[in-house]
Formats: structure tokens, sequence, C-alpha cells
């Protein structure tokens, strides 16, 4: 499983150019899904990107959490996180996981996210989406289960 986080000012989704998502400041993610992935692992990404201490404090230190600075979620399930461009210009997508799997794991971390974030706002899976944000810093962390 993989976790693309951006710390942003704003961001938001849309379907066929109409707005499902929004939020302020926060965490906008982009969520990869692996044929192996479980709810254990999606428990341990889901806990340590909230954890995450990536908001800047009163000295400019990265000190906060999501929870300190009262920040939302945009939870984006993307596929193309396992794309695998070893071999040729095209890239594979075997390693993600099927779209029933995906979906059912993608709607665990929404439900698991939703226990403890007051705003979680989500893309809609498998939709041709269209994802607008102000990156904070920017910064970017990518969480991967196999790194973990």
């Amino acid at each position: 499983m993989k976790f693309v986080i951006q710390r942003v000012t704003q961001a938001e989704v849309s379907v066929e150019e109409k707005i499902i998502g929004k939020i302020g400041k926060g965490f906008a993610v982009l969520i990869g899904v692996s044929g192996e992935d479980t709810h254990e692992t999606a428990d341990k990404l889901v806990q340590k990107m909230i954890k995450l201490r990536i908001f800047e404090d009163e000295n400019g230190k990265t000190n906060l959490s999501l929870a300190d600075v009262a920040g939302s979620l945009l939870l984006i399930s993307q596929f193309t996180l396992y794309a695998d461009c070893k071999k040729g210009n095209r890239p594979s997508f075997i390693r993600a996981g099927a779209p029933q799997h995906a979906e059912e794991l993608y709607e665990y971390i929404i439900l698991k996210c939703r226990e403890t974030v007051p705003v979680v706002e989500t893309g809609s899976f498998g939709a041709e989406m269209k994802v607008s944000l102000v990156n904070d810093g920017p910064f970017t962390v990518i969480l991967d289960s196999e790194e973990l």
C-alpha cells in the first residue's frame, strides 16, 4: 500500500466538472493498493499518516500533527501508484490490487480515518477525476507499507 501525502492549504476533486470533495488545510492523499494489502496494512498506514507531525509550530518547526491544526483529509484512490516502468515505455500495473479488493480497502481506509479525523472528503473510486490543490511548502511525504 502506498500513500502520497501532500500538505495542502486547500484541495478539491471533481468528476464530470462537479466538485465531489473539497478541504482547506490538511492532507490531500493519493492511495494505491496492491494485491497483497490487508486491513492490517491499512491500519498501519492510516495511524502513521494521522500522527505525522509535518505542520509548522509557532517556531517554524514541523512539529504539529493533523489533529493539532484541526486539519482535514481528502482521500483519492490512485492505482497508478503501482505503475512498473522498468521495461519499455508503457507502464505495467500488474502489482496494483484488483478493483474489488482495492475498492474494499479504500472504503476501509475512509472509515478508519473518519474515526479520528472530523472532516474526511473523498474522490470516487474508479472514476475519471480532476484533482486541484495548493501544496503547502511544498511538502510531500510517501508512505509505503513495504518500508514500514
